[in-house]
Order: structure tokens, then C-alpha cells, then sequence
């Protein structure tokens, strides 16, 4: 069963781009040695007894197929480098249950019309007389319009929550609130704290689903994003958009957010801080969408190296690094990343990657080993 074309290669990055330690032991205690080195609890000595599993047939197989389960990202995306070539009917088998990211869709981007689908489910307009029918099969938008002078989102946000099946609905889109540009989301934020206790089991907002005939996203008014993730401890997927006074402050721990996306015109480094200091142990899709200086992005490279350096998200699938006036400078950071063994999708579109760009990543091979690298609508030839 040995294929040497499947054989661990030089390029088989483990840290840093370093090759797997040599294991004289695995060797010498054949399979059984290899067996006993998935449970050392050093993540490159466990990585080192897989690049040895395929000279041992079926049984290494069994062990590689072992290692998608393993608790370190970087061992399960190994295991999964090795098998996913592989033709053999177990190792096809496994793969047929394996998810190399876990998050099926982009959950929502701005496509100047409001968003039809959020977090892998239908967006429907909240309506008070028909109520909640699908409270976890459906996402439930509510948004004002300029001409709302007698009821605010946060008034609607009160009739929502007074409706039955409100304690069973899981995702919630929240659009213009009025006067969007000139008015920050603390208000609706406020509201969103105060009614809490009648959304238990939410796991999805959308704060800010907003068009640019409504407001334009570099006018969008934000606010302090804490209050939320502190109030639904829930919580899966939080999407906002706008980036003028966005904070995430103080710094918080929150164990099940998985997916948190930050749609803006200008992205200031002080708010990519304060999220490089949440503590979100669940998070597996994180995309930040960085803007012009223009608009007070006033973000670069550096700001980014606790998230790509630092292992800051350890069950990092999705990386999304958009929206950037200096994605070349990123890109040359990228190449030499640990992060590029762990994540299955690097996105890095409507950025300003240029042919010198794309090259860096073409000519890193551990960039062949993602599952989805989006370079869309950016600026190389």
C-alpha cells in the first residue's frame, strides 16, 4: 500500500516551515510505535508519527484516518494533507464525514441589495401580525426606513420580542436604524442587552445590514460591540458593518462565537486590537474587512501579527483579510505563517493585491494545501 508520490515532502510544513523531526523511535517501534506517539501531548511529535503512517499500509491508513479526529488543528489538517489524494475505500469513507472548514457558505457579503441568506439560513422580514413561524429554521430581519417617525428598531426589537416562539429564534438581521449617519448603534445595542432574556437561544446577529442608498458603509455608525457578545453567551455568529467609533472594549472572554465578521470602510488598529484581545476559544471564521485611510483605516501589517504569528485563534478554519489597500504587504506575510498549516480558506478579496502579490502566494507551497484561496476583484493580471 506504500505510495512514495504520497510520502511526507520537505514541504510538509509543520511550524515556520520546518519539516517533521525525525522519530527514530517510530521507526524502530514500527505501527505500534507510531500508535503510541498520538498520545504524547507534543503536537510535532504527534505530527512526525503521521509522516510515517503510510509506510505502514492499512494499518497507517487507520492511524491517518485516527488523526482527523485529533484535538490540534495543525495534526488534523496533516492527517488530512496525506489522506485527501488517497483512492483506498476507507480512506474515501472518512473523508465523506471529514469537514476540512466547517462554516458550508460565506455567511453574507455586501452586495448592495440586504442580504437574502445569514448564517445558512433564509432571511425573512419580521412582520408583528403574522409573528415568528420559523424561529430556527429562518433568520428574522427587522430595519427602519428614513420615513419611520413613530417606531424605531428599537420599538420594533420590543414587538419581536414580545411575539410568540421569540424564545426559540436563532438568528437575527438588524438594518438601517434611523438617521444611520448620524446616530451611533448604542441605542439598538442597549435594546438588544435589555430584551436578552427573551431571545435564550439565539446564535446568530447581523448588525448592520445596511445599503449604500441607506447610508454608505463608511458612514455607518457603530459602537461598542461587547455589550452584545456579554449579554448572549450563545452567541455563533455576530456580523457587523460600519467601522467609524466600532469598538470591542472591554476585552472579553466568550466560548462559543464561531464565526465573527467585521464588514467596514476603514478599519482603525485600535479596534483590531481589542479584538486580537477577546478570548474566543470557539472561533473558526474570522474575516476583517480593512478600508482606506480615507475612511480612518489606519491599519497595516503589523496590526495583524497577533492573529497570523501568534496561534491567537487555534480553531481558525476561515481567515478572511479584505477590503485592504496594502494585501501585498499581507500576502508576503502570509508565506511565512504558521496559520497557513492550520486554516482550510484564506480570503483576500476586494483588496489591492497586485501581480508581485499573487506570485508570493503562488510560489508558497503550503498554499496549496488550503481548501479555498479567494483572490477575487483585486488588481493583478
Amino acid at each position: 500500500m506504500t505510495n512514495n508520490q504520497n510520502q511526507p515532502q520537505d514541504y510538509d510544513a509543520v511550524l515556520g516551515g520546518q519539516s517533521p523531526p525525525p522519530l527514530d523511535g517510530v521507526v524502530l517501534g514500527g505501527i505500534e510505535g507510531i500508535k503510541r506517539c498520538l498520545s504524547n501531548p507534543v503536537v510535532n511529535v504527534r505530527i512526525a508519527a503521521l509522516s510515517e503512517a503510510l509506510k505502514y499500509g492499512d494499518a497507517g491508513l487507520d492511524v491517518l484516518i485516527q488523526g482527523l479526529q485529533d484535538e490540534s488543528r495543525l495534526v488534523e489538517r496533516f492527517a488530512y494533507r496525506l489522506l485527501k489524494s488517497r483512492t483506498e475505500s476507507q480512506v474515501k469513507q472518512a473523508l465523506q464525514t471529514y469537514k476540512p472548514w466547517k462554516l458550508e457558505e460565506r455567511l453574507t457579503r455586501y452586495l448592495g441589495c440586504h442580504t437574502a441568506q445569514f448564517a445558512n439560513r433564509p432571511v425573512v422580514e419580521f412582520n408583528a401580525n403574522r409573528g415568528i413561524v420559523e424561529p430556527v429554521n429562518q433568520a428574522y430581519a427587522l430595519r427602519c426606513t428614513y420615513d419611520d417617525y413613530e417606531e424605531d428598531l428599537a420599538d420594533k426589537l420590543s414587538k419581536l420580542a414580545q411575539a410568540p416562539n421569540a424564545e426559540k429564534l436563532e438568528a437575527l438581521v438588524l438594518g438601517l436604524w434611523t438617521e444611520t449617519y448620524e446616530n451611533n448603534a448604542s441605542l439598538i445595542i442597549q435594546a438588544l442587552v435589555n430584551v436578552k432574556q427573551y431571545f435564550p437561544n439565539l446564535k446568530a446577529i447581523f448588525l448592520g445590514d445596511i445599503l449604500s442608498e441607506e447610508c454608505e458603509i463608511s458612514w455607518i455608525q457603530q459602537s461598542d460591540i461587547s455589550p452584545i457578545l456579554q449579554a448572549y453567551p450563545q452567541l455563533e455568529v455576530l456580523q457587523v458593518r460600519g467601522g467609524d467609533g466600532l469598538q470591542f472594549s472591554p476585552p472579553i472572554k466568550h466560548d462559543n462565537l464561531k464565526a465573527l465578521i467585521v464588514e467596514t470602510g476603514g478599519l482603525s488598529r485600535d479596534t483590531v486590537a481589542q479584538i486580537c484581545n477577546l478570548n474566543l476559544p470557539a472561533l473558526e471564521h474570522l474575516e476583517l474587512w480593512f478600508g482606506c485611510e480615507d475612511y480612518g483605516g489606519t491599519c497595516w501589517v503589523e496590526d495583524i501579527h497577533p492573529i497570523i504569528f501568534a496561534d491567537k485563534f487555534p480553531k481558525l478554519t476561515y481567515l478572511g483579510l479584505c477590503n485592504s489597500q496594502f494585501s501585498d504587504e499581507i500576502a508576503s506575510a502570509i508565506v511565512n505563517s504558521p496559520i497557513l498549516n492550520s486554516i482550510s480558506v484564506l480570503d483576500f478579496s476586494l483588496g489591492t493585491l497586485s501581480d508581485a502579490g499573487a506570485e508570493e502566494l503562488l510560489n508558497c507551497e503550503a498554499i496549496n494545501y488550503l481548501d479555498i484561496l479567494n483572490v477575487s476583484e483585486n488588481f493583478f493580471i
